[in-house]
């Protein structure tokens, strides 16, 4: 035995990390996703024995990953910049160029940036800002913009400075993302859950809200809520909220004095009429002074680019002692990586009407949102027409979220496995199809409800085989288990 191997030796074991750590939970990159990976390295052998061919991983908003192509303009920039000696080369359109030049001319890629991001590229990104929300609603100072290694570390952040322990409360829907309860678990704070109606498109209503409060108040007397989480679009629920409803937590931050925390990086992910507005513009034209951190990143969209990990936060109404620690905080980190920099910055500010590159890319930009909207529909009514299922209408992001039922049966045999009725499910569905999918229980849910989360991501031509392959697992494990509708 080496000496790390005897008992009670080593210096770090699992006993000796903190309880917040322990207790940190992830399902989108869980449990689901270690079975998958093991799968995967059985495909490698032509003998697998397996009963599918390849493991499709829609349990994570990953396009590229399932074949989305990125959008051409904006990988031809990030080319000259990490290659500058081709910026004297003929290669490109003129456009693509004189950004590459216009960038290059700020920073030195391969250099530590400024803590908050390139002044330029924070200055183009607080542009694009203010021609998304008017010029009504104030002006946008580049100083209140952070460009960020995605929007997670943002949030993590933020929550970071609203967190001291048990006591501070923050308000998060439910279902959510999974970040916001593993960082507020890391933090030692709690989460308060508020439920969206199901049954009516996920909406949000001020009666579950003021449920949510309530029960903080009881369970914490001395406690202090102190911000709220709108995810708008929603994830995994796939929901876009309505005027109404943005306008009526904007007023209920404003009585609680809460922090507003917007998450926004589904915002080009619309696949209704409904149309889509910021909480800076909705608070803005109310003449909220509400304190806000909204969040945005280049990993959604039509763009997709979740590897080159790039995004913003931006502050709006915080107090400048605060934002003294907020800076402090990311200064920690010395930067958020350039090329995400340049790459948020570029991402905000695509080529328009007149420059070189405008046709291509929206020709690009309508193919890739044309094909996502009709995959909403398409794996929404498919899901539908499965006994014992039912979804909501996909009117945003990138997700389905369907409700399962499961018999008495299906969760007995779950219990007996020492699984939760939805990860049986799922952890069935991917040992029969190679779908990887994420369970409810992960994102939280209504107690006594089951759900998963898939992604409508998969290409047209082989998202309607999935579904098959599906339909048939699920036919058969209803039958196998027992459903009334078989």
């Amino acid at each position: 035995l080496l000496w790390h191997d005897l008992p009670g030796i080593r210096s770090l074991s699992l006993d000796d990390l903190p309880a917040n750590i322990k207790e940190v939970e992830y399902a989108v990159r869980g449990e689901m996703d270690q079975i998958a990976q093991g799968l995967a390295e059985q495909l490698k052998n032509k003998n697998h024995g397996l009963p599918f061919d390849e493991i499709v991983p829609c349990n994570i908003g990953n396009p590229q990953v399932l074949g989305q192509p990125p959008i051409t303009f904006h990988r031809q920039m990030l080319s000259l910049l990490t290659n500058p000696e081709l910026q004297t080369k003929d290669l490109y359109a003129q456009d693509v160029h004189d950004r590459a030049r216009n960038f290059s001319e700020a920073t030195r890629f391969g250099a530590y940036s400024h803590s908050q991001g390139i002044p330029l590229l924070r200055q183009q990104v607080a542009s694009f800002i203010q021609k998304r929300d008017g010029t009504k609603v104030g002006v946008v100072d580049a100083e209140s913009v952070y460009l960020t290694d995605g929007a997670s570390p943002g949030v993590k952040t933020s929550l970071g400075l609203l967190i001291s322990g048990t006591s501070d409360g923050i308000l998060i829907p439910v279902p959510q993302y999974p970040l916001y309860s593993a960082a507020i678990t890391n933090y030692g704070g709690t989460a308060v859950g508020y439920y969206l109606d199901e049954a009516k498109g996920w909406s949000v209503s001020t009666q579950e809200i003021q449920k949510a409060i309530d029960r903080f108040k009881v369970d914490h007397p001395n406690g202090r809520l102190k911000a709220f989480v709108a995810i708008n679009p929603g994830n995994p629920t796939g929901n876009v909220m309505s005027r109404r409803e943005m306008e009526d937590i904007v007023r209920l931050c404003d009585k609680h004095k809460l922090v507003l925390l917007a998450d926004e990086v589904y915002q080009e992910n619309i696949w209704s009429d409904r149309k889509w507005e910021s909480f800076r513009k909705v608070a803005g034209e109310m003449k909220s002074k509400v304190e806000m951190i909204s969040f945005h990143s280049i990993s959604k969209g039509y763009y997709g680019e979740c590897g080159l990990r790039g995004g913003y936060m931006q502050l709006e109404h915080i107090d400048p002692k605060v934002a003294e620690q907020m800076y402090k905080m990311v200064s920690v980190s010395l930067c958020s990586n350039t090329l995400g920099q340049a790459m948020t910055a570029s991402v905000m500010n695509p080529p328009i009407k007149g420059d070189a590159s405008f046709e291509s890319f929206e020709g690009e930009r309508i193919k890739i949102l044309e094909s996502l909207q009709r995959k909403s529909v398409m794996l929404a009514k498919r899901l539908n027409g499965l006994p014992g299922m039912s979804c909501q209408p996909i009117t945003g992001a990138m997700y389905a979220f369907p409700r399962i039922e499961l018999s008495k049966a299906a969760i007995a045999a779950a219990d007996e496995a020492g699984k939760k009725a939805d990860l049986f499910y799922c952890i069935a569905l991917l040992n029969a199809t190679g779908i990887v999918v994420v369970p409810g229980s992960g994102f939280k849910q209504e107690p006594g409800t089951w759900h998963f989360r898939i992604t409508i991501l998969p290409s047209e031509d082989k998202l309607p085989a999935l579904l098959d392959r599906l339909e048939k697992f699920h036919r058969d494990f209803m039958s196998k288990y027992g459903n009334s509708e078989l």
